[in-house]
């Protein structure tokens, strides 16, 4: 199930601290704590691989909320979307671990916002996913140039480097939709 209660959370904690003062700009990294629940864990006692994905969404609305995006998103009536995502797993989350996830922006294109987020425990990366994402109006996905004018930050420029660029043209590689390889 969804954790929705978990959801409204994060978004009340990010706005009260946005209230505060504690902002970020599209140039900051978003870090929230939490502890692994028994409902976020599997049959092997850590953390389910599809709910670190489901979590994830916490650490970008936190993020969303205090870099402002989350009031132009009411503002304006804009929409979130996932385009597409890669996930590393590397260490096991256990139940009741406290966990510090952190959300950044590590590439924007004319059309797309490249996010790394990653869970810690105890200092060590447990998981890390790249994310493809983009702010929509009226079911289609709307230009950069237009989300960072409402932030008033323009002048902003970070294209795809590294892994982030090599990810991008492998994705461009992959047949869409899937080939069917059942005879």
């Amino acid at each position: 199930m969804y954790p929705f209660i978990r959801y409204a959370s994060t978004i009340a904690h990010a706005a009260l601290k946005a209230k505060k003062g504690d902002t970020l700009t599209f140039k900051d990294t978003s870090e929230i704590q939490f502890r692994c629940r028994l409902s976020d864990i599997d049959n092997f006692l850590e953390m389910n691989n599809g709910r670190v994905f489901t979590l994830y969404d916490l650490g970008r609305m936190d993020f969303a909320v205090r870099t402002g995006l989350g009031k132009q998103l009411l503002k304006k009536r804009w929409g979130l979307v996932i385009a597409g995502s890669t996930i590393q797993y590397r260490k096991r989350i256990r139940a009741f671990q406290k966990v510090t996830l952190k959300t950044k922006i590590v590439g924007i294109d004319a059309r797309w916002l490249y996010i790394e987020q990653s869970m810690w425990v105890k200092g060590q990366p447990c998981s890390s996913g790249l994310l493809r994402t983009g702010v929509t109006k009226g079911g289609r996905v709307i230009d950069t140039a237009q989300v960072l004018a409402a932030l008033g930050q323009s002048d902003w420029d970070l294209p795809p480097t590294g892994y982030v660029a090599e990810w991008i043209k492998s994705d461009a590689d992959r047949p869409w939709p899937p080939v069917d390889t059942a005879d």
